[in-house]
């Protein structure tokens, strides 16, 4: 079995951590927050700012440093996501999904997979991100149909991947398919590739969205699709499903970072609203309706920054983190959508107004409450991981 090479744990000194959120913040406030209604309603592709990510490294964000990374803890990678989904949380995708796909190559590939793959990778010369999702198999992985079958010195693949976040200006994807369609148990022959774009990959159609505008997702066609033996992750059969499900602690962890960011935008743009718009002579915030949902937007916020502060730290132990991990998305996720709504009742008539920024947090919220497993789901880890620590005990 290929196991991941155990790594150096990683820390920044909080001065450096300071300074680049202080870089991160005039950024957002600079380039993001004057366009972000405008690319949003138009679903359009912010070329011009995913450039700007790319100079500000955050494609190479928790990829090792000596692969032109900025090797960041996954705590100062939740910091960062959190202030950027506060104003715009789609394009947080873009790098996310990305870093998925370099983090699986760093920890399963082989030296040589590493040095080919990682450096472009960090410096946003190639983007991508997870191709797992099958039309028939999200959330049950051992479910997916795809196959790939031995040819040569290759493989050869056919089938469809659907909702795959940078599936139209993506170039390179971590790919789950079946090397073994007959194991038993089933996970046991399933294999994870690094599928670039070439002759028998295309992109069949872009996805509409409710929210989550602008980032591409697709569905991905593979027809007689021929890749080498050395794009298998490790170069061994059968590690995908562990290779796969090793990156969505971290998932979960951005996830979580997204939903708090959410929340708290929510909050700040409930909390502005109410201090100017007055009603009865006085600003609504003097009034106790309107201050017991801020005191609770609050709480909300707050209590999902800690949980996902806390799942970063123990993911950047080296601990197993998915109780952790599955605690703050969930609790993350539903603290923003809790949070949206009861903004925009803040607001209102003007909060269902595309004029207003909280009609985009509102729609941009569920995203994370299905994202990297439905939350049903989530509430079933936490309480198998629950069980299962308190036998270990």
């Amino acid at each position: 079995m290929v196991t991941a090479h155990s790594a150096p744990l990683r820390k920044i000194d909080p001065a450096d951590e300071q300074a680049l959120l202080d870089m991160i913040d005039k950024w957002i406030e600079r380039e993001v927050r004057p366009v972000v209604k405008d690319f949003d309603h138009a679903d359009e592709w912010p070329a011009e700012l995913v450039g700007q990510m790319a100079e500000l490294g955050l494609f190479g964000a928790t990829v090792g440093q000596e692969y032109g990374g900025l090797g960041l803890p996954a705590t100062t990678y939740a910091k960062i996501v959190m202030k950027i989904s506060a104003v715009w949380m789609s394009i947080t995708g873009v790098f996310n999904s990305h870093l998925m796909l370099a983090l699986a190559i760093e920890k399963f590939g082989t030296d040589r997979q590493k040095d080919k793959w990682l450096p472009p990778l960090a410096s946003g010369e190639l983007r991508g991100g997870l191709a797992l999702t099958e039309p028939d198999a999200g959330t049950d992985l051992q479910g997916l149909r795809m196959v790939a079958r031995r040819d040569g010195d290759g493989y050869i693949i056919n089938g469809t991947k659907t909702w795959i976040t940078n599936g139209i200006h993506g170039s390179v994807f971590a790919m789950l398919v079946k090397t073994d369609p007959d194991a038993e148990p089933r996970h046991k022959g399933m294999s994870l590739f690094i599928a670039d774009k070439r002759e028998g990959f295309t992109v069949s159609r872009k996805l509409e969205k409710l929210g989550y505008k602008s980032i591409d997702t697709a569905e991905l066609v593979f027809d007689n699709y021929r890749i080498g033996a050395d794009q298998l992750i490790g170069e061994i059969e059968g590690q995908g499903f562990y290779q796969a499900t090793g990156g969505l602690e971290l998932g979960r962890i951005n996830i979580a970072a997204r939903g708090t960011g959410i929340a708290e935008g929510a909050l700040q743009l409930g909390l502005e609203y109410a201090k100017i718009r007055k009603t009865f002579g006085k600003p609504i915030a003097e009034h106790q309706a309107i201050q017991l949902k801020l005191a609770e937007m609050a709480t909300r916020a707050r209590a999902a920054r800690l949980l996902t502060l806390d799942a970063a730290e123990k993911f950047d132990s080296g601990e197993r983190s998915d109780l952790e991990a599955g605690m703050a998305k969930y609790f993350a996720s539903e603290a923003a959508l809790e949070n949206s709504i009861e903004s925009m009742r803040i607001h209102g008539a003007y909060g269902y107004s595309k004029e207003y920024d909280v009609e985009r947090l509102y729609r941009d919220a569920p995203l994370t409450c299905v994202a990297e497993g439905p939350n049903e789901m989530q509430r079933i880890i936490i309480a198998r991981q629950l069980v299962k620590r308190s036998e270990e005990q």
